[in-house]
């Protein structure tokens, strides 16, 4: 179980934060503060929409910036070598609705940072991710999810 303020990370994801911690710090900062630069070249701020746009982009550039540095200071890197044929963190899964014989579906089981449906990762808080947390290819597990429960059979886990 991951401490309160621990970010459970593939080393995959962790690359990735740090590409965007360094996009921002070395790319969009530098914009935005060239636009106050420019916007403040206008003359009076009280009405200037430009330098307006351009605190609000240092605000939201700026906050995210220590939401990734707060991220990446506290990441912890999901140990991606699994026991074979058991889900874990980093595992990529297939599975199969037990009540739908030909519905399959694969997964990979991250963090919750890294979650994304989009791209079929998904968190191991998640009801299908944390009901096959440590299962076997073969077993079938009960998910309880927000709209029921349902089974899914673990078909296959590399």
């Amino acid at each position: 179980m991951p401490k309160k303020d621990e970010c459970l990370l593939t080393s995959e994801g962790f690359l990735k934060l740090e590409e965007e911690l360094n996009h921002l710090k070395l790319v969009e900062r530098p914009k935005v503060i060239e636009a106050l630069k420019d916007a403040r070249a206008q003359g009076d701020l009280s009405e200037n929409a430009d330098y307006d746009a351009a605190r609000n982009d240092q605000a939201e550039i700026e906050g995210r910036i220590k939401e990734l540095e707060y991220m990446l200071d506290h990441a912890k890197i999901i140990d991606e070598k699994k026991e074979e044929g058991v889900v874990g963190l980093g595992s990529t899964v297939k599975i199969a609705y037990v009540d739908d014989d030909d519905d399959e579906e694969e997964y990979k089981i991250v963090g919750s940072l890294e979650a994304n449906p989009f791209e079929n990762k998904i968190s191991n808080e998640s009801p299908i991710g944390n009901a096959i947390l440590g299962k076997k290819v073969g077993e079938i597990v009960n998910v309880e999810s927000p709209n029921g429960s349902y089974a899914v059979k673990v078909l296959s886990v590399s």
